[in-house]
Protein backbone atom coordinates (compact mmCIF):
# COMPACT_ATOMS: atom_id res chain seq x y z
CA UNK A 1 0.00 0.00 0.00
CA UNK A 2 2.89 2.67 1.15
CA UNK A 3 5.04 1.32 -2.45
CA UNK A 4 1.88 1.86 -4.44
CA UNK A 5 1.21 5.25 -2.98
CA UNK A 6 4.68 6.30 -3.48
CA UNK A 7 4.16 5.43 -7.30
CA UNK A 8 1.10 7.27 -7.30
CA UNK A 9 2.69 10.43 -6.06
CA UNK A 10 5.56 9.74 -8.29
CA UNK A 11 3.04 10.34 -11.62
CA UNK A 12 1.37 13.12 -9.82
CA UNK A 13 -1.66 11.64 -8.59
CA UNK A 14 -1.90 13.43 -5.19
CA UNK A 15 -5.55 12.70 -3.96
CA UNK A 16 -5.23 8.88 -5.37
CA UNK A 17 -1.59 8.54 -3.13
CA UNK A 18 -3.47 10.45 -0.18
CA UNK A 19 -6.15 7.62 -0.05
CA UNK A 20 -3.22 5.15 -0.20
CA UNK A 21 -1.22 6.46 2.62
CA UNK A 22 -4.43 7.03 4.43
CA UNK A 23 -5.06 3.19 4.40
CA UNK A 24 -1.63 2.44 5.15
CA UNK A 25 -2.10 4.52 8.03
CA UNK A 26 -5.04 2.94 9.13
CA UNK A 27 -3.23 -0.73 8.81
CA UNK A 28 -0.36 0.50 10.66
CA UNK A 29 -0.89 3.31 12.76
CA UNK A 30 2.97 3.46 13.76
CA UNK A 31 4.33 4.13 10.42
CA UNK A 32 6.05 7.70 10.79
CA UNK A 33 6.59 7.71 7.01
CA UNK A 34 2.72 7.73 6.26
CA UNK A 35 2.08 10.34 8.28
CA UNK A 36 4.87 12.41 6.92
CA UNK A 37 3.65 12.05 3.23
CA UNK A 38 0.15 12.51 4.19
CA UNK A 39 0.92 15.77 5.71
CA UNK A 40 3.08 16.98 2.89
CA UNK A 41 -0.15 16.00 0.27
CA UNK A 42 -2.37 18.14 2.78
CA UNK A 43 0.18 21.28 3.09
CA UNK A 44 0.29 21.02 -0.52
CA UNK A 45 -3.70 20.82 -0.98
CA UNK A 46 -3.61 23.66 2.15
CA UNK A 47 -5.63 21.57 4.39
CA UNK A 48 -3.43 22.98 7.07
CA UNK A 49 -5.87 21.00 10.09
CA UNK A 50 -5.32 17.76 8.61
CA UNK A 51 -1.74 18.66 7.62
CA UNK A 52 -1.06 19.56 11.14
CA UNK A 53 -2.69 16.43 12.16
CA UNK A 54 -0.39 13.66 10.22
CA UNK A 55 2.39 15.47 11.37
CA UNK A 56 1.59 15.92 14.79
CA UNK A 57 1.29 12.49 15.07
CA UNK A 58 4.50 11.70 13.45
CA UNK A 59 6.30 14.17 16.05
CA UNK A 60 4.79 12.00 18.71
CA UNK A 61 5.66 8.95 17.13
CA UNK A 62 9.38 10.19 16.59
CA UNK A 63 9.88 13.11 18.71
CA UNK A 64 13.46 12.81 17.47
CA UNK A 65 12.22 13.40 14.29
CA UNK A 66 13.48 17.44 13.82
CA UNK A 67 11.43 16.54 10.10
CA UNK A 68 8.18 15.96 11.90
CA UNK A 69 8.34 18.77 14.35
CA UNK A 70 9.55 21.61 11.59
CA UNK A 71 6.13 20.23 9.54
CA UNK A 72 4.12 20.21 12.50
CA UNK A 73 4.95 23.59 12.91
CA UNK A 74 4.69 24.74 9.63
CA UNK A 75 1.46 23.50 9.59
CA UNK A 76 0.32 25.12 12.98
CA UNK A 77 2.02 28.54 12.10
CA UNK A 78 -0.21 28.46 8.75
CA UNK A 79 -3.27 27.60 10.59
CA UNK A 80 -2.46 31.26 13.16
CA UNK A 81 -1.31 28.72 16.32
CA UNK A 82 1.66 30.47 16.82
CA UNK A 83 2.10 29.58 20.42
CA UNK A 84 1.67 25.89 19.50
CA UNK A 85 4.60 26.29 16.19
CA UNK A 86 6.92 27.98 17.86
CA UNK A 87 7.19 25.25 20.40
CA UNK A 88 7.26 22.70 18.03
CA UNK A 89 10.39 24.45 15.84
CA UNK A 90 12.21 24.74 19.16
CA UNK A 91 11.89 21.15 19.27
CA UNK A 92 12.82 20.91 15.75
CA UNK A 93 15.84 23.74 16.95
CA UNK A 94 16.75 21.26 19.95
CA UNK A 95 17.41 18.63 17.33
CA UNK A 96 19.13 21.07 14.57
CA UNK A 97 20.07 23.88 16.40
CA UNK A 98 22.08 25.34 13.33
CA UNK A 99 19.37 24.88 11.21
CA UNK A 100 18.25 28.55 9.22
CA UNK A 101 14.89 28.02 8.48
CA UNK A 102 13.73 27.24 11.92
CA UNK A 103 15.58 29.70 13.28
CA UNK A 104 14.06 32.10 10.84
CA UNK A 105 10.45 30.60 11.21
CA UNK A 106 10.84 30.91 14.98
CA UNK A 107 11.80 34.31 14.43
CA UNK A 108 8.57 34.94 12.11
CA UNK A 109 6.36 33.03 15.02
CA UNK A 110 7.53 35.47 17.65
CA UNK A 111 6.69 38.77 15.09
CA UNK A 112 3.30 37.42 14.51
CA UNK A 113 3.07 37.00 18.21
CA UNK A 114 4.25 40.53 18.59
CA UNK A 115 7.03 39.45 20.65
CA UNK A 116 9.72 41.24 18.42
CA UNK A 117 12.36 40.78 21.30
CA UNK A 118 11.67 37.34 21.65
CA UNK A 119 11.77 37.18 17.55
CA UNK A 120 15.48 39.14 17.40
CA UNK A 121 17.96 36.35 18.67
CA UNK A 122 16.65 33.74 16.51
CA UNK A 123 15.89 36.36 13.28
CA UNK A 124 19.68 37.25 13.48
CA UNK A 125 20.77 33.94 13.92
CA UNK A 126 19.62 32.92 10.45
CA UNK A 127 21.02 35.76 8.84
CA UNK A 128 24.23 34.80 10.54
CA UNK A 129 23.84 30.71 9.34
CA UNK A 130 22.54 31.85 5.92
CA UNK A 131 23.66 35.44 4.67
CA UNK A 132 22.31 34.86 1.05
CA UNK A 133 18.61 34.33 1.98
CA UNK A 134 16.48 37.08 0.79
CA UNK A 135 13.83 36.04 2.76
CA UNK A 136 16.16 36.14 6.12
CA UNK A 137 17.15 39.53 5.33
CA UNK A 138 13.57 40.88 4.97
CA UNK A 139 12.23 39.29 8.34
CA UNK A 140 15.36 40.50 10.22
CA UNK A 141 14.11 43.95 8.86
CA UNK A 142 10.74 43.69 10.30
CA UNK A 143 12.47 42.32 13.52
CA UNK A 144 14.39 45.48 13.59
CA UNK A 145 11.33 47.52 12.18
CA UNK A 146 9.11 46.41 15.03
CA UNK A 147 11.72 47.30 17.81
CA UNK A 148 12.00 50.96 16.04
CA UNK A 149 15.44 50.39 15.23
CA UNK A 150 14.41 51.49 11.51
CA UNK A 151 18.48 52.26 10.29
CA UNK A 152 19.24 48.27 10.89
CA UNK A 153 16.01 47.62 9.22
CA UNK A 154 16.77 49.60 5.88
CA UNK A 155 20.25 47.72 5.92
CA UNK A 156 18.48 44.18 5.82
CA UNK A 157 15.66 45.23 3.33
CA UNK A 158 18.64 46.99 1.32
CA UNK A 159 20.42 43.66 1.39
CA UNK A 160 17.12 41.82 0.84
CA UNK A 161 16.70 43.77 -2.38
CA UNK A 162 20.54 42.70 -3.57
CA UNK A 163 20.16 39.16 -3.29
CA UNK A 164 16.79 38.77 -4.79
CA UNK A 165 14.59 40.92 -8.05
CA UNK A 166 12.98 43.77 -5.75
CA UNK A 167 9.83 43.03 -4.64
CA UNK A 168 6.60 45.21 -3.68
CA UNK A 169 6.44 44.40 -0.15
CA UNK A 170 10.15 44.14 0.84
CA UNK A 171 10.28 47.74 -0.78
CA UNK A 172 7.14 49.27 0.74
CA UNK A 173 8.65 48.06 4.20
CA UNK A 174 12.04 49.69 3.08
CA UNK A 175 10.57 52.90 2.65
CA UNK A 176 8.19 52.80 6.14
CA UNK A 177 11.73 52.39 7.51
CA UNK A 178 13.07 55.34 5.46
CA UNK A 179 10.68 57.51 6.51
CA UNK A 180 10.76 56.81 10.07
CA UNK A 181 13.98 57.48 10.37
CA UNK A 182 13.51 60.91 8.45
CA UNK A 183 14.83 59.86 5.12
CA UNK A 184 12.50 61.55 3.15
CA UNK A 185 14.42 61.81 -0.22
CA UNK A 186 15.39 57.98 -0.36
CA UNK A 187 11.97 56.92 0.85
CA UNK A 188 10.08 58.65 -2.31
CA UNK A 189 12.43 57.38 -4.68
CA UNK A 190 11.98 53.76 -3.41
CA UNK A 191 7.77 54.50 -3.37
CA UNK A 192 8.90 55.33 -7.09
CA UNK A 193 10.12 52.06 -7.71
CA UNK A 194 7.58 50.22 -6.08
CA UNK A 195 4.68 52.26 -8.53
CA UNK A 196 7.07 51.29 -11.27
CA UNK A 197 6.53 47.31 -10.82
CA UNK A 198 3.01 47.35 -9.16
CA UNK A 199 0.93 50.82 -8.47
CA UNK A 200 -1.44 50.62 -5.55
CA UNK A 201 -2.72 53.09 -3.34
CA UNK A 202 -1.10 51.80 -0.31
CA UNK A 203 1.82 53.38 -2.58
CA UNK A 204 0.41 56.02 -3.53
CA UNK A 205 -0.48 57.28 -0.16
CA UNK A 206 2.88 56.55 1.00
CA UNK A 207 4.26 58.57 -1.53
CA UNK A 208 1.96 61.60 -0.78
CA UNK A 209 2.75 61.05 3.08
CA UNK A 210 6.74 61.77 1.75
CA UNK A 211 6.08 64.32 -0.51
CA UNK A 212 4.29 66.10 2.32
CA UNK A 213 6.82 65.91 4.36
CA UNK A 214 8.67 67.32 1.63
CA UNK A 215 6.93 70.19 1.59
CA UNK A 216 6.10 69.44 -1.84
CA UNK A 217 2.38 70.25 -1.81
CA UNK A 218 0.90 69.67 -5.16
CA UNK A 219 3.00 66.67 -5.99
CA UNK A 220 1.42 65.50 -2.50
CA UNK A 221 -2.32 66.22 -3.61
CA UNK A 222 -1.37 63.81 -6.81
CA UNK A 223 -0.20 61.21 -4.92
CA UNK A 224 -3.12 61.07 -2.78
CA UNK A 225 -5.58 61.53 -5.33
CA UNK A 226 -4.11 58.87 -7.98
CA UNK A 227 -4.42 56.87 -4.78
CA UNK A 228 -8.18 57.56 -4.59
CA UNK A 229 -8.94 56.33 -8.34
CA UNK A 230 -7.65 53.34 -7.48
CA UNK A 231 -9.60 52.80 -4.59
CA UNK A 232 -12.20 55.28 -3.68
CA UNK A 233 -12.29 53.69 -0.35
CA UNK A 234 -8.95 53.61 0.73
CA UNK A 235 -9.35 56.14 3.86
CA UNK A 236 -5.63 57.03 4.66
CA UNK A 237 -5.66 58.87 1.18
CA UNK A 238 -8.78 60.18 1.76
CA UNK A 239 -7.02 62.17 5.01
CA UNK A 240 -4.05 62.70 2.94
CA UNK A 241 -6.08 64.66 0.61
CA UNK A 242 -8.34 66.33 3.12
CA UNK A 243 -5.42 67.75 4.97
CA UNK A 244 -3.24 68.87 1.14
CA UNK A 245 -6.64 70.56 0.82
CA UNK A 246 -6.96 72.41 4.06
CA UNK A 247 -3.37 73.43 4.01
CA UNK A 248 -4.14 74.94 0.46
CA UNK A 249 -7.06 76.85 2.01
CA UNK A 250 -4.49 77.70 5.18
CA UNK A 251 -2.78 79.37 2.64
CA UNK A 252 -5.09 81.22 0.02
CA UNK A 253 -7.92 81.47 2.30
CA UNK A 254 -9.76 79.75 -0.88
CA UNK A 255 -13.04 78.14 1.20
CA UNK A 256 -13.79 75.25 -2.45
CA UNK A 257 -11.16 73.72 -0.27
CA UNK A 258 -12.05 73.73 2.94
CA UNK A 259 -15.77 72.59 1.64
CA UNK A 260 -13.66 69.98 -0.21
CA UNK A 261 -11.21 68.46 2.68
CA UNK A 262 -14.39 68.40 4.56
CA UNK A 263 -16.43 65.94 1.95
CA UNK A 264 -13.05 64.21 2.34
CA UNK A 265 -12.70 63.68 5.94
CA UNK A 266 -16.51 62.99 6.20
CA UNK A 267 -16.36 60.08 3.30
CA UNK A 268 -13.32 58.25 5.38
CA UNK A 269 -15.16 59.06 9.00
CA UNK A 270 -17.96 57.00 6.97
CA UNK A 271 -15.56 54.11 6.43
CA UNK A 272 -13.36 54.19 9.72
CA UNK A 273 -14.84 55.90 12.50
CA UNK A 274 -12.33 55.15 14.78
CA UNK A 275 -10.63 58.28 13.97
CA UNK A 276 -10.88 60.64 16.91
CA UNK A 277 -8.43 63.33 15.65
CA UNK A 278 -11.13 64.04 12.47
CA UNK A 279 -13.89 63.53 14.61
CA UNK A 280 -15.25 67.17 14.48
CA UNK A 281 -15.89 66.76 10.83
Amino acid sequence: SVLRARRLLDQGLDDQALSEFERAIENNPLLVGSFMSAGDIYMKQGDYDMAALRFGEAARLAPQSYDANFKWGQALQALGQFVEAVRAYLIALAIKPNDPVANMNVGVAYLQLNQPENALPYAEKAVKLDPRSAQGHTNLGAVYSALGRHDDAVAEYLQANELLPPSPQVLLNLADSLIKSNQFEQAANTLEQVIKIEPSANAYERLGFVRFKMRRFDESKTAFLTALDIDQNHFPSLNGAAVCYLNAFEFDGNDADRQEAVKLLRRSLTLNRDQPRFAAY
